[in-house]
Parts: structure tokens; sequence; C-alpha cells
């Protein structure tokens, strides 16, 4: 009895491994931004989109499984000559998107290597046009030209090229000496050029200074002297001002009563005053020749006065004494 219930067991359980393998061979499901291409006896039959799908067992089998999204390939360092016989190692990043599963599974045995090689020979290619200076700054135009040629040539195999970036180009060791002696050179005629404008501004910014220096001492002399040219001018001139109102004063007090008496002693007393000044101005003292006839000359002073007041043309009633 136990014999043959497991006999019995054995075919069953046989046979649900196979409905299962079955059911598993003809249940297949295909995982987001991926595209499955399905072979049916050897031909291509159809691109499974993602989700369920179900083939036909025996007959239908998956061949390729692409990835749909952007993928970085690194493409290896190379060794490029520029166009002045210079050497430069150039390696880099190529980013590739596969579009057409069909054109990718058919077009190339291996698309994504055939993408890398063309752009190392686009690169090899480009660098040869440019001379050592220019490959060194042309790095945006050195990408632009590779995913170019690497996008045209991989349109044919379903692959889209989204960039191509640089990531070091390095010209040999006595190259990067030579670079490393110019770039110092270089900053160091920049350093004198800009030491020399400094001084030389410095010196027309001195002797600018002292121009508006020299101008505003001499602006400040010429005003000075104006000033003191207005200020004598107009002294004078209160002077003048002043003697002509004494004068007339002067004038006037003498035709009133008793006037000309009053006058007549002022000049006597301005007479003799002056004299005295006059001894005492230096060391010989001046005497008159006649001390006693001192009168006299008050006399004639007065007689000027007394003249004066007559009027223009009359004679003075004193005499004129004369000296011994």
């Amino acid at each position: 009895m136990p014999n043959e219930s497991l006999m019995t067991f054995v075919p069953v359980l046989l046979l649900l491994l196979f409905a299962f393998a079955i059911l598993r061979s003809t249940m297949r499901i295909v995982p987001q931004q991926q595209s499955w291409i399905v072979e049916r006896l050897g031909r291509f039959h159809r691109d499974l989109s993602p989700g369920l799908n179900v083939l036909v067992p025996f007959m239908d089998r998956v061949a390729y499984r692409f990835d749909l999204r952007e993928v970085p390939f690194e493409v290896a360092p190379q060794v490029c000559i520029s166009l002045d016989n210079t050497t430069l190692t150039v390696d880099g990043f190529l980013y590739l998107q596969i579009t057409d599963a069909v054109k990718a599974a058919y077009g190339s045995s291996n698309p994504m290597v055939a993408a890398m090689q063309l752009a190392q020979t686009s690169m090899r290619s480009e660098i040869g046009k440019l001379h050592l200076d220019q490959a060194l700054s042309s790095r945006q135009m050195l990408n632009a030209a590779v995913a170019g040629a690497v996008e045209e040539a991989a349109t044919n195999w379903g692959i889209k090229v989204l960039r191509y970036e640089i990531k070091d180009v390095t010209p040999p060791q006595e190259i990067l000496r030579a670079m490393e002696l110019q770039i110092t050179a270089e900053r160091e005629k920049r350093a004198t050029i800009a030491k020399s404008e400094g001084q030389r501004q410095q010196q027309i910014n001195t002797s600018e200074g002292q121009q508006r220096q020299e101008i505003n001492l001499a602006d400040g002399r010429r005003q000075a002297e104006i000033l003191r040219a207005e200020g004598e001018a107009k002294a004078i001139a209160l002077v003048a001002e002043a003697t002509a109102d004494a004068i007339r004063a002067i004038a006037t007090a003498a035709v009133v009563e008793g006037g000309i008496e009053a006058l007549q002693m002022q000049v006597a007393k301005s007479f003799i005053d002056q004299w005295g000044n006059l001894a005492k101005a230096g060391t010989t003292m001046i005497v008159p020749a006649d001390l006693g006839n001192i009168g006299g000359l008050v006399g004639t002073a007065l007689g000027i006065v007394r003249g004066s007041s007559i009027g223009p043309g009359a004679a003075p009633r004193a005499s004129v004494p004369t000296s011994r």
C-alpha cells in the first residue's frame, strides 16, 4: 500500500513541476525602463513592453535585455598627437541611452563598445586639428565635436549620445614644466607692469598735486596783493577825504567872528611844535641862526594866514624878519 501511494505521488509531482516550468516560461514580467527582445524560432518576433507578457512555450525566447536609462561609460585614457606634434593623454566619460531596442539588438553585436571606440577615434582626430594651447583651452568644443561624431554613427545602433565630457588632458612632464615656467614669467611680467603703472600714476598724482598747490599759492598771493592794494587805495581815499574835510572845516571856521585869531594861534603853536620836534629828531641839535627872531618867524606865519584870510592876491600885512 505505501508503495502504491509513492508511485502515485511521484508522477503527480513531476506533472506539477512540468506545469510550473511551462507557466514560468510563458509568463514574463518586464521591469520599468527595460526592453526585452523576443525571438520566435530564431527570428525577431516582438519587443516586450514593461509589465506582464505571455510567451509561447518552446517557440518564443527572450534573446536580448536592454536598460533604457541613461548609462555613463568611462572612455579609457588614450594618447593623442596635436597639430604641433605634442602628445596628450586624454580620457573622459560618454553618456549613452538606448532609444531603439531592435536596432540595438541587430544593428551591432555590441553597440556600447562600438560607441566608446568611435569616441576614442573621434577624439584623436579632433585633437590632431588643434595646437597644444588650443587643445588645452577648447574642452567644450572637443566635447561637442566627439558627441556629434558618435551621434551620427550611433543612430543606426539605436543609441542616443547625450553628451561627452573630457575628464583629463595631460601633456608630458617636459611640457608641464615649460608651461609652469611660462606662467611664472607671465605673472612676473604682469607684476612688473602693474608696479610701473602704479609708480607712474603716483608721479602723475604728485606732480598734479604740486601744480595745484602752486596755482593755489599764486592765486592766494595775487588775491592778497589785490586786497592789500584795495586797502591802501581805500586808506589813501579816506585820508584825502579826511584832509579835505579838515581843510573845509578850517576854511569855514576862519570866516566866522574870532575864527581868524584862533587860526593864527593854532598856526603859531603848530609852528613852534614842529621846530621842537625837528630839533629832537636826531643826535645833532638843530638850532635856528637867530634864536631871538623866533617871534618874527611866528609873525611871518601869522601874516601868511592873515593874507590867506583876506583873499587871493592880497599882500600880507606882517613883515618878514631878516636873520642876522
